[in-house]
This record gives structure tokens, C-alpha cells and sequence, in this order.
């Protein structure tokens, strides 16, 4: 059975990054939350002036096996 996906989330797992507010969206969670699990380096990201990336590569490993391997950003 395939899996589909709302059209915001089809949107940001299609792009190479995701920013942290995209990230809250696709983990169900808060911006707060999202921002304090990035901060606390749970999440991996990259920073670019003031933004702040996060790898969609890491964002599906994340929600296929529950963790985390920084080899994949």
C-alpha cells in the first residue's frame, strides 16, 4: 500500500533542504520544539548566514528508522 501525502508535505520532501519551520511540519511538532531539537544537535542542520537547513535526506531517514546517522546529510 503506497503511502500519499498532503501537498505541503509532497512539497517539501521533494526540495534537497528543509527549514526548521518545514521540519515542525513534516514532525507534527512545534516551531518551538523543532527549533530547540536543532539547537540541542538531535536534528543535524546547516547554517547559512541566518538560515538554518536541514537535509530532507535526514528528514526521511528520520521517519523511516526512528534515528538519526550524520554519514547521511
Amino acid at each position: 500500500m503506497a503511502i500519499t501525502y498532503s501537498p505541503e508535505v509532497e512539497r517539501i520532501l521533494t526540495k534537497a533542504t528543509a527549514t526548521v519551520d518545514e521540519l515542525a511540519v513534516l514532525l507534527g511538532i512545534g516551531r518551538r520544539q523543532a527549533y530547540e531539537a536543532v539547537q540541542r544537535g538531535d536534528i543535524p542542520s546547516i547554517r547559512l548566514g541566518n538560515r538554518i537547513l536541514i537535509s530532507t535526506r535526514v528528514i526521511n531517514q528520520m521517519l523511516d528508522t526512528g534515528t538519526v546517522t550524520t554519514q547521511v546529510a
